[in-house]
C-alpha cells in the first residue's frame, strides 16, 4: 500500500536556508519518494531528559541545568509525538524507543558527559543521573522494545535490525532528537539497511534552528521521505482499516 508522500511544491522548513545556488540546482528536480510501504514500525529516538529539563525553558536558560537541552523545540514536539504514539499503538504496530545506554566499560561516542557536570553539586548530580530517562509523557508501555545504545545511531550495537527483520517490517516512522545527529545517524543507517525511513517533521527536533532544517534537507534529499504529522496519521489510519486486529 505504498502511498505518495509529502507535496514537493509546498514550502519547507529548510527553504529560507538554501542559497540561490542551491534552488537553482534543485529547479526541475523531484526529491525521490520512497512512500509508506506495507509494514510499519514507529522509531523514537533518544526522548530523554538530558534534552528535555525538567520544565519548559528557552534554550539558553535551560542549558544552565541542563547541559544537553534543545530548549522549548522539545516541548513543542511532545503533543504531536503523543499523536503519533497513539496512531501507533491503535493500530497495533511495533513501537521502538532508544536512550542511552549509560555507565558501561564501553566509552561513549560523544566523550564522558559528565565532564560537563558538576558532579560535587547534588542536584547537579541528580539531574546527570537522569539523563537517560525516557519522557513519561511520551513514554514506552509494557511490551514497547528500548534499544540503549553508546553511538549516535540506534542500529549500531543493537538488536534492532533483527528484530526489525523478525517482525517483517519495511517501514519505519521515526521521531526524536536530534535532527542533525541521532535521527540522521539512525535514518542513514535504516536506509543503508534498506528500510523505508519516513521522518515525521513534527515530531523531531533540534536545538539549533538552522541544523535542523537542512538536516531534514539532505535526508529528504537522500536517505528519506519527511512527511507532515497529518499524512502519517492517515497513512496509520489506513493502515489500521486494511489490518485489522484480530
Amino acid at each position: 500500500m505504498a502511498a505518495t508522500s509529502t507535496d514537493t511544491n509546498a514550502p519547507r522548513v529548510w527553504d529560507r536556508f538554501l542559497s540561490e545556488q542551491d534552488k537553482a540546482s534543485l529547479s526541475g528536480r523531484e526529491a525521490r519518494r520512497r512512500g509508506f510501504g506495507e509494514r510499519p514500525a514507529l522509531l523514537l529516538i533518544d526522548l530523554y531528559r538530558w534534552v528535555f529539563g525538567d520544565e519548559p525553558e528557552p534554550l539558553l536558560e535551560s542549558m544552565k541545568k541542563w547541559p544537553g537541552s534543545c530548549g522549548l523545540p522539545a516541548w513543542e514536539s511532545i503533543p504531536h509525538t503523543q499523536k503519533l504514539l497513539a496512531a501507533a499503538r491503535s493500530a497495533g504496530i511495533p513501537v521502538i524507543y532508544s536512550t542511552g545506554a549509560g555507565d558501561s566499560v564501553v566509552p561513549q561516542w560523544s566523550g564522558p558527559g559528565g565532564n560537563r557536570v558538576n558532579m560535587n553539586d547534588a542536584a547537579a548530580a541528580d539531574r546527570f543521573n537522569r539523563r537517560n530517562d525516557i519522557m513519561p509523557e511520551i513514554g514506552p508501555i509494557e511490551g514497547e522494545l528500548v534499544v540503549r545504545k553508546q553511538s549516535p545511531s540506534a542500529f549500531w550495537g543493537t538488536p534492532l535490525t533483527g528484530y526489525l527483520i523478525s517482525q517483517g517490517i519495511d517501514t519505519l516512522l521515526v521521531g526524536g532528537e536530534s535532527t542533525s545527529g541521532c535521527v540522521r545517524s539512525s535514518v542513514v543507517d535504516g536506509c543503508t539497511n534498506r528500510f523505508r525511513m519516513m521522518v515525521v517533521e513534527q515530531s523531531v527536533f533540534d536545538r539549533h534552528e538552522s541544523c535542523h532544517a537542512i538536516d531534514l534537507f539532505t535526508m529528504d534529499r537522500k536517505y528519506a521521505d519527511v512527511v507532515q504529522l497529518d499524512e502519517t496519521l492517515k497513512y496509520l489510519d489506513e493502515w489500521q482499516e486494511s489490518h485489522p486486529k484480530k
